[in-house]
């Protein structure tokens, strides 16, 4: 692709030193290459959106809900070509890049229906204590925001920062991931469609180049990413230089928490489901499972057998249950743990090895009675690699999944609901599932706290992330 940079409008050919190739990862090959933009192009995306800002924010809401609703309907109309890039470049098995896809339009039309509204939120009188003054409330958009999201989740993850930043009235600088740089474009292509002024959404890519002259810009009014927890440090670091607000996404090592009245089948279904999803690729993986001394002889090894046959293949190709990991580079990470918990001692009960075969492919794994200063217990790993301890109570359960650097999600399995609510009500983390997969939903909040990030997106929180409050206040 000659054209892979969107701005002000018009499709560019990169001008940066850097070529991105593209890579398929159940063949470990490349199938296209990009070159990278250029600081320079990063300044005049900035410098469009600048540009663009005033006209945007102040448009009709119910012009904005229609863009939001136009991008709803144009991601559906491209169905069949977005799910199978995202089979290829990101090795998702077919049902998980349906998923992908319908969440990223139901992203766009819930804020869009959030857009349609905003009128109604406006010019709100605020009592006061004191008489002879009157005050109201205004909610105005932040202004220019740039959003850097991962790879994992590419066309999620971006539907969930553009669609709430437009609603809100702000204007955009996107820089998608270098290892999934071709999926976003599909947002480029439907902005012009639209006819989306000029300016409002612009796309940039590259490495880390890219992200650093975007994060560090002066032009920006706010800067959300998701990513590592490593570049999210720096990005703070950038924002901080302009006292500016971040929202952060970060990792996580999240505990999925089984008590002993559980069925097993049931169980086991949600501990696959949170760690083998997009082959563990998740920031909210549940890796650490803590299952109850009374249930945990008999689900341990039924869990071992039940990963050793899932299907894992190249989803282009085969009816598979996992597919590869996307790059080389996360490959080479996983397989690095698989080293470490050798040097450990670790016991292994399932996988513990790359697959070989052509492709990123390594088995689902899961080690047993991990001690607490294990590397592989306290680490984010992001892949599917599943660590077990055994609790004997409530608070001891509790107690060890607090344990954590990391705040984001968990999962609590129990037949006695109301032990489930407390559970859920004492963990420190920022969403809780009971008794269910990771089902997410467009109106519930994302995000955690500790060191899984700042902020939250999706619902109205993910719309008010945008949102600057302004109080006009005069006397009568």
């Amino acid at each position: 692709m000659n054209m892979p940079h969107y701005i002000d409008g018009q499709w560019a050919a990169g001008e940066g030193a850097d070529v991105l190739s593209v890579f398929e990862p159940a063949l470990g090959l490349p199938f296209t290459e990009l070159r990278a933009a250029s600081p320079a192009q990063v300044d005049r995306a900035v410098a469009a959106a600048r540009r663009a800002l005033p006209a945007w924010k102040t448009s009709a809401c119910a012009e904005r809900a229609r863009y939001l609703h136009g991008f709803a309907t144009a991601l559906g109309e491209r169905r069949g070509t977005l799910i199978a890039l995202q089979m290829r470049n990101n090795g998702k098995p077919r049902h998980e890049a349906e998923v992908d896809l319908d969440d990223a339009i139901a992203t766009f039309s819930y804020y869009a229906g959030l857009a349609e509204r905003l009128d109604d939120q406006q010019n709100r009188e605020v009592a006061l204590a004191v008489p002879g003054f009157s005050a109201h409330t205004r909610l105005e958009a932040v202004g220019v925001v740039g959003l850097i999201v991962p790879w994992n989740f590419p066309l999620v993850t971006s539907a969930w920062k553009i669609a709430p930043a437009l609603a809100a009235g702000c204007t955009v600088v996107l820089k998608p991931s270098e290892v999934t740089p071709l999926i976003e474009l599909a947002y480029g292509e439907i902005a012009s469609e639209l006819g989306l002024p000029a300016g409002v959404l612009n796309i940039v890519g590259g490495k880390a180049e890219v992200g650093a002259a975007l994060s560090s810009h002066a032009g920006l009014d706010k800067l959300s990413f998701t990513g590592s927890n490593a570049v999210g440090s720096r990005v703070m670091h950038s924002a901080a230089e302009f006292c500016r607000p971040v929202t952060l996404e970060l990792g996580g090592k999240s505990a999925i928490v089984v008590f002993d009245d559980c069925d097993i089948d049931q169980a086991i279904e949600w501990i696959i489901a949170g760690i083998c999803w997009n082959a563990g690729q998740m920031c909210s993986a549940t890796s650490r499972l803590l299952v109850q001394d009374g249930i945990a002889d008999a689900l341990l090894p039924r869990l071992g057998e039940s990963l050793d046959k899932l299907r894992v293949g190249n989803p282009l190709s085969e009816e598979i249950d996992m597919g590869p990991l996307t790059s080389q580079a996360q490959f080479a990470k996983v397989s690095e743990y698989f080293a470490i918990a050798r040097d450990e001692h670790l016991n292994c009960l399932a996988g513990g090895v790359a697959l070989e075969r052509t492709g990123w492919f390594v088995a689902p794994t899961l080690y047993t009675d991990v001690p607490a200063e294990s590397r592989l217990w306290t680490e984010e790993i992001f892949g599917p690699l599943l660590c077990a301890r055994r609790f004997a109570s409530e608070e001891h359960a509790i107690s060890l999944a607090n344990d954590s650097a990391f705040g984001l999600v968990a999962t609590v399995a129990s037949a006695d609901l109301q032990r489930a609510e407390r559970v859920a009500n004492a963990l420190e983390v920022g969403h809780v599932w009971i008794n269910s997969i990771q089902a997410v939903f467009v109106e519930t909040s994302w995000g955690g706290g500790k060191g899984s990030g700042i902020g939250r997106e999706l619902g109205p929180w993910g719309l008010s992330a945008y949102q600057a409050v302004k109080h006009v206040t005069r006397c009568l």
